[in-house]
């Protein structure tokens, strides 16, 4: 197989463009240099009685027991790369995911299991779950090592609602928070503030145990405390930031009274603040981010060098509106058609990061193919140009794609069969647009996860 090819990028829209091997081959390269199998594999070195991590020597003691725990969408093939680095070394794991490949789970199987939770919202079996890896925790040895990995979607899959707050009311507020267009760093800085687990919450469980985290980065710029919610690290934020999210997007009459009473008692030092920088137990913990979305950028524009394509990385802290953000990419091509920029064909411009979607409409779609939708109004009548949107883990939203491609056509075919791509963009429904356009883009669940990629091609 093609090492290009090993996730399938899959579109209705292929047969029709003249570049769309070219284009599968970028989009490959990006999906596969973070694959968390070869990314964990790469991250760590085993020498004797050392693990060697980013440069830094951990020393193992004499005997001493290695445990696995993990949490997020990549956490099944991370374990499969941890696992056949460190092979007789590793002793028993835990780990919680969003789907489970039975196929991995035979690599994994006896020593490390894996558990089902939900995603992004919350379930029943996120708590149960949580409580379980909990369970398996406290029953390791004080002197033990555990290696945690940590992926996307963490949030929600490791759950443990604090006093008086119900598995309901997080649901409530963080699907609110979803319609309402915060980012993530927003939404997570709540959950930290409502969570015993989260904003350092795991790293007080496990003291006095030393633990290593290897961090697949789902979140913009990186920022530990908001990857996870910061299950491992300290955090900054406070419990009268989360009460100002709430008042900002007006939400004080839709949360549940128990999470506002929470976290008014925590503003007035009734409850224990999350994990701050200066405590000691974080002398006990490492944390390593091994992969993140300007990695994927980096494969995807030396693919596109390599392949004699002008590539440049526009940027990889895309975020805000879905809308504008689509706009934003269409300008770029409209340059370059016009001559206005010292880009020169044939080109691929990438722009990674992680938009929101304000929603008003009652469609269905994701940010992806709304950041799409938009981009192909913005360059509606440009020859030879396509905007590809891509989700790393391969789910947009509450859909089965992972994004969509467009083209300066797609607007003018779309109103051949009778489409208004205005009126589909109002009542956010861009996946049925490119349902009916056969534009979307579908790998499956990818394993990975380090936010979107956006790339803009011009021939």
């Amino acid at each position: 197989m093609n090492a290009d090819s090993r996730i399938e990028i899959k579109s209705e829209a292929w047969p029709s463009i003249p570049k769309a091997e070219l284009i599968k081959r970028i989009l490959g390269s990006a999906l596969n240099s973070v694959n968390p199998i070869d990314i964990v594999n790469n991250a760590i070195e085993l020498e004797k009685d050392n693990l060697i991590i980013a440069n830094k020597i951990i020393r193992l003691k004499s005997e001493q027991k290695i445990y696995l725990i993990g949490f997020g969408k990549a956490s099944q093939l991370m374990a499969v790369g941890l696992k056949k680095k460190l092979g007789g070394k590793l002793n028993t794991g835990l780990i919680i995911s969003k789907h489970l490949d039975p196929q991995l789970e035979k690599k994994l199987n006896p020593q490390i299991h894996t558990l089902v939770s939900g995603h992004p919202i919350p379930t029943e079996a996120s708590i149960n779950n949580t409580i379980k890896l909990i369970d398996f925790i406290r029953n390791t040895e004080n002197d033990c090592l555990l290696i945690c990995l940590i992926s996307g979607g963490g949030s929600a899959l490791l759950t443990k609602p604090a006093q008086n707050i119900t598995l309901e009311n997080l649901k409530v507020i963080t699907s609110t928070l979803l319609k309402s267009g915060a980012s993530i760093t927003e939404m997570n800085t709540i959950r930290k503030h409502v969570d015993e687990i989260k904003g350092g919450g795991l790293a007080r469980l496990t003291y006095p145990r030393q633990m290593i985290t290897l961090i697949i980065s789902d979140v913009v710029g990186d920022p530990l405390s908001m990857i996870a919610s910061g299950p491992t690290t300290f955090d900054e934020t406070t419990f009268l930031d989360a009460l100002n999210i709430i008042n900002k997007y007006d939400l004080n009459e839709i949360t549940d009274k128990h999470i506002i009473d929470y976290l008014n008692k925590g503003k007035t030092g009734i409850k224990p603040e999350t994990l701050k920088a200066e405590d000691p137990i974080l002398n006990n913990v490492n944390n390593f981010i091994i992969a993140n979305n300007h990695i994927a950028s980096l494969s995807a524009q030396n693919k596109a060098r390599n392949l004699g394509i002008t590539c440049e990385i526009i940027t990889n802290q895309l975020c805000g509106s879905a809308v504008e953000a689509g706009r934003y990419l269409g300008e770029f091509a409209q340059k370059i058609f016009q001559g206005q920029s010292p880009i020169t064909r044939p080109a691929c411009l990438i722009a990674g990061g992680e938009t929101t979607v304000i929603v008003k409409g009652s469609g269905l779609g994701g940010r992806n193919q709304e950041v799409a939708l938009s981009a192909a109004i913005s360059i509606s009548g440009i020859p030879n140009s396509y905007i590809v949107t891509l989700a790393t883990d391969g789910e947009d939203g509450p859909t089965d794609a992972a994004g969509a491609i467009v083209s300066g056509e797609t607007i003018r075919q779309a109103q051949s069969i009778g489409l208004n791509a205005n009126e589909f963009l109002l009542r956010n429904d861009s996946f049925h647009f490119f349902e009916k356009t056969g534009l979307l883009i579908k790998t499956g669940p990818t394993g990975t996860n380090v936010n979107d990629l956006n790339f803009v091609f011009m021939f």
